[in-house]
């Protein structure tokens, strides 16, 4: 098979699962040769993936995490941002991250996200016909922007500027100069934010960051600033994603939404399973440390080895009918968080977001119709949607 994984119009114009599928099957881990004359190896299997993404010593984070990084951006936040830095420091800024996740942070966002998911939800069924990624945008940018200590008035400028940035996959030099410069008014933002945070900290992350230290140092200003920009955009744009196709499955199986409005003991493995079926998150780059075999192929030191996570959450060989969306599959032992130590560091706040979502649709809206056509997303990063018009029933009780 000759398919370049990394073409970004696969994603939007065909269905990829059949394509993965087949490479599953004939080549597990996949020489993906690209138009550029680089290449990489994709990982397209749930063992594989698992077993190259718990081994941070042969599988290094630290020259980049996902295809078509800026090699200048690149090298400024290898060891800094905690999505590119191995261990034993990746330990250490995740330690920190993780110190801002006080319970009384938590109760708050919580609260945050119950007002945040009902007014959306009665918006978007008021307003008839709505576009339902418009409407799932507002509770992850709601929920990460409060955790980090962004006021609501700049709410909407981080709604634009993450969708921006690392959305879909810039076809030309222009449209790159467009996604830098979204990503610098992120971090331009972020530096004074930190300086607000240094004269007056609150119960935030950005204060947290700003506080922190790892070996009896502080955090430079360019680890505060690398890690508020991938916290920002992984919080946002992942959770959005999911919710969306989340939807989408319900929709496309009637007798699943209904089996969850009449037994809302099921949101757990529900959202388990929104997770594995819409894997947001397309890829997850490694490079070889050394020479290693893997799947029988054998990787020199120095090349891209990537788990291509959609196609690991399909297995025929860990999930049971993987096609089909099953609120009640058990187990689900799904790598929509990724594995190893990189693991979602907001795993537990993003089921909560999606648990949040679905209860408040499910509790307000009978059912729900497509009316339009469904666009996907251009990127090869985000397995996700650009348009999902929607028309919710209200519940006639």
């Amino acid at each position: 098979m000759n398919v370049d994984l990394s073409d970004p119009m696969i994603y939007q114009e065909s269905d990829p699962e059949l394509v993965w599928a087949q490479l599953r099957a004939e080549q597990p881990v996949y020489l993906n040769r690209r138009a550029n004359g680089e290449h990489f190896w994709a990982v397209m299997t749930h063992r594989l993936c698992t077993d190259m993404l718990t081994d941070p010593h042969v599988f290094s984070s630290e020259n980049g995490m996902r295809l078509d990084s800026s090699p200048r951006v690149l090298a400024a936040a290898a060891g800094k941002m905690l999505n590119v830095t191995d261990p034993p420091r990746h330990d250490k800024i995740r330690k920190v991250i993780s110190s801002a996740f006080t319970p009384k942070m938590v109760n708050r966002l919580e609260a945050n996200m119950r007002r945040t998911a009902a007014k959306a939800i009665d918006d978007a069924m008021a307003g008839g016909e709505c576009e339902f990624t418009r409407v799932a945008q507002k509770l992850p940018v709601s929920v990460i922007c409060d955790m980090m200590g962004v006021p609501p008035a700049d709410w909407d400028f981080m709604v634009d500027r993450t969708r921006f940035a690392w959305s879909s996959t810039a076809l030309d030099e222009a449209e790159e100069a467009e996604k830098v410069r979204a990503h610098t008014e992120i971090l331009c933002y972020f530096q004074e934010l930190a300086v607000e945070r240094r004269r007056n900290p609150q119960d935030d992350l950005m204060s947290a960051l700003v506080r922190g230290e790892i070996d009896g140092a502080p955090l430079t200003e360019q680890e505060v600033f690398y890690n508020c920009d991938a916290l920002i955009s992984g919080g946002n744009e992942t959770t959005r994603h999911a919710t969306v196709g989340g939807l989408l499955a319900l929709i496309n199986n009637p007798d699943q939404w209904r089996k969850l409005r009449d037994n809302p003991g099921l949101m757990p493995s529900a959202v388990q399973e929104v997770i594995r079926y819409t894997s947001p998150v397309m890829h997850a780059l490694r490079t070889a440390r050394e020479d290693v075999e893997l799947g029988g192929q054998r990787i020199r030191a120095g090349e891209h080895v990537i788990a291509w996570l959609p196609s690991a959450n399909r297995d025929e060989a860990v999930f049971a009918d993987p096609e089909r969306f099953d609120i009640e599959r058990s187990p689900n032992r799904h790598l929509g968080f990724i594995q190893g130590n990189h693991y979602c560091i907001g795993a537990a706040l993003a089921r909560l977001e999606l648990t949040v979502m679905f209860e408040e649709i499910t509790r307000r809206a009978e059912a729900a119709e497509l009316t339009g056509p469904v666009r996907r997303l251009r990127s090869n990063l985000l397995w996700g949607f650009d348009s999902l018009p929607v028309r919710f029933t209200p519940w006639r009780r």
